[in-house]
């Protein structure tokens, strides 16, 4: 059984992925440019169609919907299989000063959960959530899109790089993005 209830397949969905314990992975630009990437790829060849997005230092909110016959559960369980793979990858090059205790945390949460075989870099629990009114589409862009603000890392919401808040103020953001009405 998925994680994910996506009811109507052919809605957009506000969703939230956070890393386990919340740790903050995506301080780390090479392990940030692994979800820019796999964005990019699930657009391209999974029929994602991305609305909105914003990635945190330890979470990723997105807002979405599908173009393909793949369903939305697939593409985000690819997806999350994928990136955690890679920044797993990622994690055990020299580079990364924080190796030992952050795969420590993830190993340690892989352990309690019967569905892993070692580590578990993302949360399981996920809520979709159907924007099925306008006033709700715009309260989760704007969540979303503030969130960088309310951390106190950018002025205005379009400041931020790993935002599609770019694309909304009519700049080029690092992802293409289908707007919402």
């Amino acid at each position: 059984m998925s994680a994910y209830k996506f009811y109507n397949p052919d809605g957009i969905y506000f969703v939230t992925f956070a890393v386990v314990q919340w740790i903050d992975v995506f301080t780390r630009k090479s392990h940030a440019d692994i979800i820019i990437e796999s964005l990019k790829f699930s657009q391209q060849n999974k029929g994602l169609v991305l609305h909105g997005w914003c990635l945190m230092s330890n979470h990723l909110h997105l807002i979405i919907s599908r173009n393909s016959e793949n369903s939305l559960s697939d593409i985000l369980r690819d997806f999350k299989k994928y990136t955690a793979n890679q920044i797993l990858k990622n994690i055990n090059q020299p580079f990364e000063s924080r190796k030992s205790w952050i795969l420590w945390l993830f190993k340690s949460a892989g352990a309690k959960n019967a569905n892993n075989t070692k580590y578990q870099f993302w949360q399981q629990d996920n809520h979709p959530e159907e924007l099925i009114s306008n006033h709700f589409m715009y309260q989760k862009l704007q969540y979303m899109h503030y969130n960088p603000v309310a951390a106190g890392w950018v002025e205005e919401p379009e400041h931020y790089l790993y935002s599609s808040a770019r694309n909304y103020a009519g700049h080029t953001g690092l992802r293409e993005i289908v707007f919402l009405e």
